[in-house]
């Protein structure tokens, strides 16, 4: 079967994130947790490509190893969004950078790339509010990144107060570490009682990541990571991790960093330098497939 792309833009961007902060103020009675979360996009992304299929078939062509088609966020997205299109047909082809498991929302903003992109290339034209609570069924940070800005997230995930946060360089660090976020947000030591804070709070006396002590206890390659990193800057979580994250100068001090790295741990540590952004690049690709 040939490859013909759905619309003119082929690659779609789906940008990881970083949470500047994470507080857990309390759990419902469905187990789900109460958050208040920083959220903003970084320029590490996976790339997604659509390609035409008859109606009714949702397939995969490409996407990561060890994840088949029917567990991948992105086929799952697609599956959900179908019903609200005449003729839904597509074939996915998923090219990760963003590493798995990793607290930076890969899978979940491969999900949103999917529904922000299938939802113009299908003429469905939901609203994006709609398309947003759609995604919320796959995932809690899954609205966020469908709608596109750099966040204050509340709720479980729901409520969305856009955010313009300082668009900084970071050094993110991936130990070879496979956190569960199941088995972190389910630890009985997990703290579930911070105090609700505001945006201007955030800003003015920053935040911290509830998680940290609990994956550092359980993942003594995360903490090594985090106290490392600790010397160039105030490291944090990101997510549940594996990662971690520190602010930096500029690039080239990040990469001076980098070039640290223990000697020990060069061949299981993966290092990123990245730029915070407000906006996402999805944004500027929906922009263009509509001749904006």
């Amino acid at each position: 079967m040939t490859l013909e792309s759905l619309g003119s833009a082929v690659h779609w961007p789906a940008p990881a994130k970083l949470n500047l902060c994470l507080h857990i103020i309390g759990r419902r009675p469905d187990g789900y947790h109460l958050l208040q979360s920083a959220m903003q996009f970084i320029d590490l992304r996976d790339e997604l490509m659509f390609y035409r299929r008859p109606p009714g078939v949702v397939e995969r062509i490409a996407g990561p190893e060890g994840v088949p088609p029917e567990a991948d966020l992105s086929i799952r997205a697609a599956r959900l969004l179908a019903p609200h299109a005449s003729a839904a047909g597509v074939a996915i082809e998923l090219h990760k950078r963003i590493p798995m498991q990793a607290g930076l929302g890969g899978g979940s903003s491969d999900a949103a790339t999917v529904l922000v992109a299938l939802n113009k290339l299908w003429d469905i034209n939901m609203p994006l509010p709609d398309l947003a609570a759609l995604g919320l069924e796959l995932g809690a940070d899954v609205p966020v990144f469908v709608r596109g800005h750099a966040a204050w997230v509340e709720g479980i995930g729901e409520q969305l107060t856009a955010a313009d946060y300082p668009e900084s360089v970071y050094l993110v660090v991936r130990p070879d570490a496979t956190v569960s976020t199941a088995d972190i947000f389910t630890a009985p030591e997990l703290t579930r009682n911070t105090p609700v804070t505001t945006i201007r709070a955030f800003r003015e006396l920053g935040g911290t990541n509830d998680c940290t002590s609990t994956v550092r206890a359980r993942y003594p390659q995360v903490s090594k990571a985090l106290d490392w990193l600790s010397d160039f800057g105030a490291a944090r979580l990101t997510g549940t991790g594996a990662c971690v994250f520190a602010e930096m100068d500029d690039e080239e001090t990040a990469a001076r960093a980098l070039a640290r790295v223990p000697r020990e741990m060069a061949g299981q540590w993966a290092g990123y330098i990245v730029r915070g952004l407000n906006r996402s690049p999805l944004l500027a690709r929906l922009a263009a497939e509509s001749g904006q």
